[in-house]
């Protein structure tokens, strides 16, 4: 099967990240098993975004599952988004929600959830979890397998 990869902004060439996650391009591309329940996973260990409060540097670990339905995202384009969130200000729930609305709005899942477990930053670890829909029925969804954070202990 060929996938037609036109007009998709940042495949196949130099793209540089967006300065912040609203001028982001995310790019989608036929979903080529449309008739079927599959989930696709997209795990981010490396996240960073920045305390709108103090500018200090917030890290976290991303895990993104859904449902395709007529579309699913193109995984370069993602990532660009992804990194545009190095220089952007938010709170860890308005990042981890804010990007499973964003990535909703441009696909229209079936399913999606977000789980952002995010490290300490004065001493409290704050993991954020989001989902639109319902998981179809039959259609095997593993566990994010991040564990929550247990410090020393």
């Amino acid at each position: 099967m060929t996938t037609d990869t036109t007009g998709l902004s940042q495949l196949g060439q130099a793209a540089a990240t967006a300065a912040n996650p609203e001028d982001a391009v995310l790019d989608r591309v036929p979903n080529p098993h449309a008739d079927t329940n599959y989930v696709a996973r997209f795990t981010v260990p490396e996240f960073t975004s920045i305390c709108p409060v103090t500018g200090q540097p917030d890290f976290a670990h991303l895990v993104i599952d859904y449902v395709p339905d007529q579309w699913i995202v193109e995984s370069k384009s993602l990532k660009l988004y992804m990194h545009s969130f190095r220089n952007h200000g938010a709170f860890h729930e308005d990042c981890t929600v804010g990007i499973g609305r964003r990535l909703v709005a441009e696909l229209s899942p079936r399913w999606l959830r977000i789980g952002g477990y995010w490290y300490p930053r004065g001493g409290i670890p704050i993991d954020v979890f989001w989902q639109h829909g319902t998981l179809p029925d039959g259609v095997w969804a593993p566990e994010q397998g991040v564990p929550t954070y247990r410090g020393r202990g």
